[in-house]
């Protein structure tokens, strides 16, 4: 399981002209699930984004969390971060999860993310959405848990 995680001052995610979810000050998640990912890697995953220092201190330097800030996560389902683009011009999904596995494996992510953190939202799983941010900074980190296995 990865994601991509980036720092925002403000974040929202929209589909058929709906605001599914909004934050503040926070983190933007676009959440990639792979084969042979499974709920112990969700919560793994979950842990580390809210402990991740990545906002300023009085200091100015990445010392304090989302935890820390009381900021707000917006969790958004993105398969096409598990995608292989070594070869090619044309990237393969071989290693996504497939949708009935996926699914259930984000809603475990968004549902340990709200038992653990008071500002949670997200976007829809299979849906076209419209994801409007700004990365304050900007500043975008690659998270992963072990290795799945393909």
């Amino acid at each position: 399981m990865l994601t991509v995680i980036q720092r925002v001052s403000h974040a929202n995610v929209v589909v058929n002209n709906v605001v599914l979810g909004e934050i503040q000050q926070g983190i933007v998640a676009l959440i990639g699930i792979e084969k042979g990912d499974t709920e112990a890697q969700a919560q793994q995953l979950v842990d580390k984004m809210l402990a991740y220092r990545i906002f300023a201190d009085d200091n100015d330097k990445m010392n304090l969390s989302l935890r820390d800030i009381n900021g707000g996560l917006l969790l958004i389902p993105q398969f096409t971060l598990a995608a292989n683009t070594q070869k090619g011009t044309r990237p393969s999904f071989a290693s996504s999860a497939p949708p009935d596995i996926a699914k259930p494996l984000f809603e475990c992510v968004v549902q340990y993310a709200k038992q653990n953190h008071h500002t949670v939202t997200c976007g829809e799983f299979a849906a076209d959405m419209n994801v409007t941010l700004c990365n304050n900074g900007p500043v975008t980190f690659t998270l992963k848990t072990k290795n799945a296995k393909v």
